[in-house]
């Protein structure tokens, strides 16, 4: 069997007349503009929350590619010197 994300057509035909008996035609468009709504910023959440990760992730490769490098100068300077 399939989770939610495997409704179909039918499963979605069903949902919205179960909804229709319950709410009425009145209130479906506000209900469905509810969702869409709440969907929105659900999204844009998400799309923020990803944006963060991103930025600190790319924060902390920064640091160690500066840590690698300064590291790697480092060693080449303490190495024999010629005399």
């Amino acid at each position: 069997m399939g989770g939610i994300g495997t409704i179909g057509i039918p499963g979605l035909i069903l949902i919205l007349l179960i909804a229709l008996l319950i709410f009425g035609p009145k209130k479906l468009p506000q209900i469905g503009s509810a969702f869409g709504e709440t969907l929105s910023a659900f999204k844009k959440s998400t799309n923020q929350i990803m944006d963060d990760v991103t930025l600190q992730n790319d924060e902390k490769d920064e640091e160690a590619k500066k840590e690698e490098s300064s590291s790697h100068e480092a060693k080449e300077s303490e190495g024999p010197q010629k005399e």
